[in-house]
């Protein structure tokens, strides 16, 4: 029986398990090969006991495969095999590069199809009760990337300080210094920010302050990437 190429990138959710769709989980059983991020809970891999599993996880300046090199496995693998599944944290299509993937793979004729995933930027501080949008209080929120392709904080962080909304920055923790010295310089010191590493596993960790003192609350707690910033008045410790 011949296997049709094809890819589908999936979102795994932000850490927890059971926090994958049940649609995810019926595409990883009908999987050939796997192709698993870092930030992934290996604990889904044991859905696609019939696959080959390859890591190919990116982390700050550990990167195993660049991105071309994961885009060549991908279309290589569908090509012997059949169905590849693209597994990657939280929702593929939130800083997760896998449109990039997507059009690579329909450029070289596979079949493609998105499973979306639970995004961490609204899971992972709901896991902390804190809600990003609430009456009264914030109307609306930014998810940012706190780090660019350029490796600079991005512009939007200077944008999303001058407004009311709630602000998630994702891949911000080595720029907290600078994060919050740009909120300091839009009059912020005093607005909450809480910040969740490991969110929505048993490895979390949490930490609580102001914009004022956030960077010794990290110190302090000696909290770390993978991390989430979140910057508001919903912040509640």
């Amino acid at each position: 029986m011949y296997n049709t190429p094809k890819l589908s990138v999936v979102g795994a959710g932000p850490g927890d398990p059971e926090l994958i769709t049940i649609k995810a989980v019926n595409v990883l059983k009908s999987a050939k090969v796997v192709l698993y991020d870092a930030l992934i809970n290996r604990e889904l891999l044991e859905y696609a006991p019939q696959a080959e599993h390859i890591f190919v996880g990116k982390r700050k300046d550990k990167h195993r495969y660049s991105q071309d090199e994961i885009n060549e496995l991908i279309v290589k693998h569908a090509l012997e095999r059949g169905h590849v599944v693209r597994l990657k944290g939280g929702d593929p299509f939130v800083f997760g590069r896998g449109s990039e993937e997507i059009g690579y793979a329909r450029s070289k004729g596979l079949e493609t199809q998105v499973v979306s995933g639970i995004t961490s930027s609204v899971a992972v501080p709901a896991n902390v009760g804190i809600p990003l949008t609430q009456r009264g209080t914030s109307e609306s929120f930014w998810v940012i990337t706190g780090t660019t392709s350029q490796k600079k904080l991005s512009d939007d962080v200077r944008l999303a300080a001058q407004s009311t909304a709630t602000v998630v920055i994702l891949m911000g923790m080595s720029k907290i210094a600078e994060i919050a010295d740009v909120f300091s310089r839009a009059g912020k010191e005093d607005t909450p920010v809480g910040i969740i590493q490991n969110g929505t596993t048993a490895n979390e960790r949490s930490g609580f302050g102001t914009v004022e003192n956030i960077v010794e609350v990290v110190k302090k707690k000696k909290l770390t990437a993978p991390a989430i910033i979140v910057i508001g008045e919903v912040v509640k410790e």
